[in-house]
């Protein structure tokens, strides 16, 4: 009859219960920060991942005029850090080969309708023949339009993507910003709501 294993020798071949622990540690902290950023970004909204340019001022970002850009027989102009004071202006961050600016194009038209408010937009790391060849195709809802060739200036205001929108109040600080396209339901839910909140201060 065999003798039965000495149960000290058969710990001493296993491993101490911390140094398995330890092994394991890196393994459940990446599973904690996949499913913290999973709630955080993945599973929600993109559009309500929070600015931290939300209430301050509209950087001081120049952005050139489109070139050969005409609206009404009048070269549109560019957008200077002035333009965002004294009026509510909706600002877009578009390109020619973003397929959600071609679904949005529609409903920043019908927007462009209410005068009270003014649409600018940013041309953002796109070719300028394009460019006017997009708004001749989808139409201008856009009183300035300026280009950012190599997303540089765009990155002052926090952008990483098209379509961004962003909302200014008459004081020039940054009320809202959207990120991804404009939606009939976030038209109607958010921005236009927005809008007549900056209209009545």
């Amino acid at each position: 009859m065999s003798a039965a294993p000495n149960q000290s020798t058969t710990s001493a071949n296993q491993p101490p219960v911390w140094r398995r622990l330890i092994v394991l540690l890196p393994l459940v902290i990446f599973l904690g920060l996949a499913a913290l950023f999973f709630f955080r970004l993945g599973s929600g909204d993109p559009s309500r991942i929070p600015s931290a340019l939300i209430g301050k001022p509209a950087p001081r970002t120049e952005f050139p005029a489109l070139p050969g850009l005409v609206r009404d027989g009048t070269p549109v102009p560019g957008i200077a850090s002035a333009d965002f004071t004294g009026a509510v202006t909706l600002m877009n961050v578009w390109a020619a080969w973003c397929a959600p600016c071609r679904a949005e194009a529609p409903l920043l038209m019908k927007l462009a309708a209410d005068r009270r408010i003014r649409l600018v937009g940013i041309n953002y790391k796109d070719n300028a023949d394009n460019a006017r060849r997009f708004l001749g195709r989808y139409g201008n809802p856009f009183t300035a339009v300026g280009v950012d060739p190599n997303g540089r200036a765009s990155f002052d205001w926090g952008v990483y993507g098209v379509p961004e929108t962003f909302l200014i109040g008459r004081d020039g600080k940054i009320a809202y910003k959207l990120v991804g396209e404009v939606t009939a339901d976030n038209l109607e839910s958010i921005i236009k709501p927005m809008v007549e909140k900056l209209l009545a201060n």
